[in-house]
C-alpha cells in the first residue's frame, strides 16, 4: 500500500517535517555510497546492538555470488547509547529514503498543526529513539548496522491515527501488473500497516532487512503520547476540514475532493 496524499488541510506551513526531510536528505548525501563495502557515516553513527552492549562486531558482506569478506566495525563516533537516534537519520539507499520522507511529508504536516513545532521535534526524537530501543531489547545480540528514519515515522503514523481515525487516504495497491487506487479511513490504511509488522515478526526480526519491532515501537509510541497530549489539553485544536462548493442550479453542491 502506497499512501498518495490525504484530505486532511492544515493552516501553516510544515516547517518541523519539512526541516526533518531536509537534514534527512543531507545525511543520506553526506553517506557517499560510493565503492565501499560500509560507508564510514553509517559504521560511526548507525545503532547496532551487539556494539550498543560493548561487544565487538565484525560483519561477513558478499561482495559477489561467491565471495564474503569480513569488515569489522569501528566504535561509533559518539556514544553508544547515542546511535539509539543518529541511526534515525541514516538510510540504505535512495528507495529507502524517498519511501520515508513521502511517507512523512503527508502524515507529519497535521501532525506538526496539532502537536505544535517544538512538541511535534521533540516527540518525533523520542519516538525514534524508542523504537529503536525496541529493535535493540528484543534483538540485544544482533550484529546488523539498523538505520532509518521508519521508527520515528512510524509514531508520526500512530498519532496521525488517534488525532484523525476518519481521514481519508488515497491510497496506491499494487495488484500484479495492475496499479488500483482506492480511498480509505486513515484507521484502515494505518491499521492494516500496522498489522503488517506484527506479522513481519513472526518470521524473525530483520526478516528481508526489515527492522518490524521498531516500527511497532514506534507506533505505539506515537498513540501513546499522542493520547497523553490529548487528555492533558495540550494539543492545538483541530482545523475545519475544508469543503469546496459550487454554485449550480440546484443550490450549493458540495465537491468530493478526490477525483
Amino acid at each position: 500500500m502506497i499512501p498518495l496524499r490525504d484530505d486532511n488541510p492544515t493552516t501553516s506551513p510544515p516547517i518541523v517535517t519539512l526541516a526533518l526531510i531536509a537534514a534527512c536528505t543531507a545525511v543520506f548525501l553526506a553517506q557517499g555510497h560510493g565503492d565501499e563495502v560500509i560507508d564510514k557515516v553509517t559504521a560511526r553513527f548507525a545503532m547496532v546492538p551487539a556494539r550498543v552492549f560493548g561487544g565487538d562486531v565484525t560483519l561477513t558482506v558478499p561482495i559477489s555470488a561467491y565471495r564474503a569478506i569480513e569488515v569489522r566495525l569501528p566504535p561509533a563516533a559518539v556514544p553508544e547509547w547515542g546511535t539509539l537516534l543518529t541511526c534515525t537519520f541514516l538510510h540504505g539507499s535512495w528507495l529507502h529514503l524517498i519511501g520515508n520522507m513521502w511517507v512523512l511529508w503527508i502524515f507529519g504536516d497535521n501532525v506538526e498543526e496539532r502537536f505544535g513545532k517544538l512538541r511535534y521535534l521533540l516527540f518525533y526524537l523520542l519516538s525514534g529513539v524508542l523504537a529503536s530501543a525496541t529493535h535493540l531489547l528484543l534483538q540485544p545480540s544482533s550484529q546488523v548496522p539498523t538505520v532509518g528514519a521508519s521508527g520515528a515515522i512510524a509514531g508520526v503514523m500512530g498519532a496521525y491515527l488517534l488525532l484523525y481515525p476518519h481521514a481519508r487516504v488515497l491510497t496506491l495497491i499494487p495488484l500484479g501488473f495492475i496499479l488500483q487506487m482506492v480511498v480509505v479511513p486513515a484507521w484502515v490504511f494505518l491499521g492494516l500497516w500496522f498489522l503488517l509488522q506484527v506479522f513481519g515478526t513472526l518470521g524473525g526480526d530483520g526478516v528481508g532487512g526489515v527492522a518490524w519491532w521498531a516500527h511497532i515501537g514506534g507506533f505505539v509510541a506515537g498513540l501513546v503520547f499522542a493520547a497523553l497530549l490529548r487528555n492533558h489539553h495540550r494539543l492545538r485544536g483541530k482545523p475545519q476540514v475544508i469543503t469546496l462548493t459550487a454554485r449550480r442550479l440546484g443550490g450549493p453542491r458540495r465537491h468530493d475532493p478526490w477525483p
